[in-house]
Formats: structure tokens, sequence, C-alpha cells
């Protein structure tokens, strides 16, 4: 059977899925996306049908597939959205206890990272950091400019290697 075989065929089972999907949904307007879904699945599927067989029976069965797995679907989006019920100032103060600890054992990392660096190659890269241009830092260190590009890029590399445990979760 072709797609537009299978699409006239099916397309004669309409009302019997309207109805059918009304038990699902109770909304007339949801019902509606759930029978045009169904048809659309059936038609894009049809070469799966066995010719012969109950076409409306696994129309119904295409039609709770979709109804349960968009019903998974809408209850895992709304349980990661969060309510206001959610957002009491027990979960922010053990959400903001547990970033402030993350956090200091990121910025102690990166002190050590930083400190582990040579003065020649860690001055420009931190000068650089605080948002110097290059000719600035290299005016301050009385450097030649392409000195002060090539020591900040040295700097980044030997940090990198430092801090590879951060790798994905931070950009340097």
């Amino acid at each position: 059977m072709n797609q537009n075989e299978f699409s006239l065929a099916a397309n004669s089972h309409a009302t019997a899925l309207h109805s059918h999907a009304m038990q699902f949904t109770k909304d007339p307007d949801e019902a509606k996306d759930l029978v045009q879904d169904t048809l659309l699945k059936g038609i894009r599927f049809c070469h799966n049908f066995d010719q012969g067989t109950n076409i409306k029976g696994w129309l119904y069965v295409i039609m709770r597939n979709t109804f349960i797995n968009n019903y998974r679907s809408n209850k895992k989006r709304s349980e990661t959205v969060t309510t206001e019920e959610e957002i009491s100032s027990a979960h922010l103060l053990k959400s903001s206890t547990r970033n402030a600890a993350e956090s200091g054992f990121v910025i102690n990392d990166i002190q050590r990272a930083l400190n582990s660096v040579v003065p020649a190659l860690s001055i420009p890269f931190q000068r650089y950091f605080e948002g110097y241009k290059y000719h600035e830092i290299a005016e301050e260190l009385d450097l030649p400019l392409g000195t002060v590009k090539t020591r900040i890029h040295q700097a980044r590399l030997e940090l990198k290697k430092y801090l590879k445990n951060y790798r994905g979760n931070y950009q340097l």
C-alpha cells in the first residue's frame, strides 16, 4: 500500500480517531492535534503497516503511543521548571553554600596556577586579563609588542595544563 492509498484509508477513520482522542485529552483542540499527529505518523510509517490487518486498530495504537510520549515529555518539561514554592530560602541557602564552596576551590586552584607561572609570563597575562590592551602592557613593561603577545600566549598554555581538570566547564 503506498502513501496515497494509506492516506485515503486512514482519513476514513478520522471521526472515530477524534472521538478516541477526546477520551485521552478531554480537550477538543488537543484532540485535533493528537489526531493530526497520529495520521502524520501513520502516513510516514505506512510501509510498516501489514496490508490486510486492521488499519483502525493500528492507528489507535499509534495514537495511544503518541499521547503517552507527549504526556511524558510534558511531564519532564514541567518538572524542570522551578515553581515559586520550590524557591524557598532553605533551597537557596543550600545552593549558594554549595556554589560558594565550589567557587572557593576554583579560585584557590586558579591562584595556585598563577603562582606556578614565572612572573615574566604571569604579569603580562594578569594585565591582559584585567583589560589592558597589548600595546598598553608593552608600554608599561617596556617590552616589544610581539614579546607581550608571546608571553600571554605561553602563560595561557601553562595555565591550561595546570587547570586541565576544569576543561569543558570554564574557558581560559
